[in-house]
Parts: structure tokens; sequence; C-alpha cells
């Protein structure tokens, strides 16, 4: 059984190290170019487009490198599902399935349950929210998260 805990903690690792770099490379893209990211926010219908896009790729890059770390990874779980649900609402909606909004599906939904399953090779399990305490001694145990 430890076996395959620490086969689930690696993959969580690696899932998170994968996703993540898709969110900062995607925050970056917007980054490069912020006031043609505005434009297109705009355009797109999405309300105060300067602000959004500038929220917006922070939000990716930020959120991105936090779930890389495994790092507040429930609310890093949240925000990061919850940009993809603007991006499907706001940018994706209508189009098809796949070459429309499979890739910020995908994104939402593996940052939403990295989120909350990021696995004990994550900063987080070394924090005291990331560590369960055991009645009557005030050492603190990794939490399991996988």
């Amino acid at each position: 059984m430890a076996d395959r805990s620490r086969i689930s903690d690696v993959t969580t690792l690696l899932a998170r190290i994968v996703v993540g770099v898709t969110f900062v490379l995607h925050g970056l893209e917007k980054a490069a170019d912020l006031e043609g990211t505005a434009g297109f926010f705009g355009s797109a219908g999405i309300p105060f487009p300067q602000y959004s896009a500038l929220l917006g790729t922070g939000v990716e890059i930020v959120g991105g490198a936090l779930l890389i770390l495994g790092f507040a990874l429930p609310a890093v779980g949240l925000v990061l599902a919850a940009q993809m649900g603007v991006a499907i609402a706001f940018v994706h909606a209508g189009q098809p399935f796949v070459g429309g909004y499979e890739l910020p599906l995908v994104l939402g939904a593996a940052a939403l349950a990295l989120g909350f399953a990021g696995g004990r090779l994550a900063l987080d399990s070394l924090l005291p929210w990331g560590r369960t305490r055991t009645r009557g001694t005030a050492e603190a145990a990794p939490a399991r998260a996988s």
C-alpha cells in the first residue's frame, strides 16, 4: 500500500506541474500583449476588459505557479476553475466541444480536482493547514490528500 501511495503522490505532482505550466504559459501569452488581450476581451463582451485582462493574466500566471508548488490548493483550484468557467461562458460558448471548449473544460476540471487532492508532495502538506492533529498531541502529521 505504501508503494501505491508514493506512486499516487508522484503522479499527482506530475499532473500539478503539467496543468500549472499550461496555465502559466497561457497567462504569459496574454501578458505579452496585454492591450491586445484587453481588446479581445472587450470584443468577447467581457466586462471591464482592461481590468479583466490584467486579472485573468495574473490568475493564470500566479495560480498556475501556486498549483505547481502546491500552495493554497483548494483556493487556487477554485479560482482557476472559475477562470475557465468565464472563458467557456464568454469565449467558447456555442463552439463545438472539440476545437472549442474542451481545453478550458479539462483545465478547469483538472485544476479543481488537483486543488482538493493535490497529493502529499505539495507545499500545503508542510504547513499548518495541511496537517492533521492527532488527539492528545501537538505534533502534526502530514495529511493524506490522495
